[in-house]
């Protein structure tokens, strides 16, 4: 099932994607819902985020390609990281599919595409085991953590490299029938492939980390955590179309502009 949250008619909704239709439903993914006899098309609806998450979790470093890339990069030995530490991400990024990245006007060349994972909660949850972790998540969708690298490697903190307004597309809808041990992710920059991996490859797996999470955590129904990138991504600049394609789930695809230009 593909639940696409959306603007039709001046309001938001949330519908269940039939080919290339929503129907629309009264109620939503995460409280309860029933359908309706309202059908729309897609191409005449406006995308919204999947889901305005309560909590927005991030797993930074969680596969060893791009933990090594980015030390290289840094003239550092790389560190796989021992246990999955989750960080968090602020909601003002969240852009929809189809929906501009701006470049803010003084930032440097260094801004990149990181193709995420996203797991989106479903139920109210606390001190999960790994084996009943999957439990709480009520789909899937993709994530392009956009992080602008040399204010990452300079700021006190990461609030202007990856949460600038924009820097956080998420979509393009939630699938909750996803094979994780299928699944491929692949980047397109202006219709070239620059990245592609397999989307499971990961050092701590996403049952692993709602599991330690919960620890310590209440998770709660359209929380989002977002599970780290493969390899090393490139720079955007204005002009480009990035697209993020996870087998199973969909396309993400967003141009990029810079502020001013």
């Amino acid at each position: 099932m593909r639940w696409l949250r959306y603007e039709a008619d001046g309001r938001e909704h949330y519908g269940i994607i039939e080919g290339n239709e929503v129907v629309d439903v009264t109620g939503d993914p995460f409280a309860g819902y029933e359908m309706t006899r309202i059908k729309r098309k897609l191409n005449n609806v406006k995308f919204l985020v999947p889901v305005v998450p309560k909590t927005f979790y991030a797993a930074g470093l969680n596969y060893a390609e791009h933990v090594t890339e980015m030390a290289k990069k840094r003239g550092e030995e790389p560190q796989l990281p021992p246990n999955a530490d989750i960080g968090y991400r602020a909601n003002n990024a969240l852009i929809a599919h189809g929906e501009n990245i701006v470049i803010p006007k003084d930032a440097g060349e260094l801004v990149q595409y990181e193709a995420e994972l996203v797991a989106v909660i479903g139920t109210k949850c606390k001190h999960l085991s790994e084996r009943d972790a999957l439990s709480a998540v009520l789909g899937w969708t993709i994530g392009n953590d956009m992080s602008e690298r040399t204010w990452q490697r300079n700021d006190r903190t990461l609030w202007r490299a990856k949460n600038t307004d924009t820097f956080k597309p998420m979509g393009p809808w939630i699938e909750t029938d996803f094979d994780l041990d299928k699944a491929e992710t692949i980047v397109r920059v202006n219709d070239e492939v620059t990245d592609r991996f397999h989307t499971n490859n990961m050092l701590h797996g996403v049952a692993k980390f709602i599991s330690r999470m919960s620890q310590y955590l209440t998770l709660y129904p359209g929380d989002v955590v977002w599970m780290g990138t493969e390899g090393a991504p490139r720079n955007l600049k204005h002009g480009d179309m990035c697209e993020i394609e996870i087998t199973g789930i969909g396309i993400l695809r967003n141009p990029v502009v810079r502020a001013g230009a």
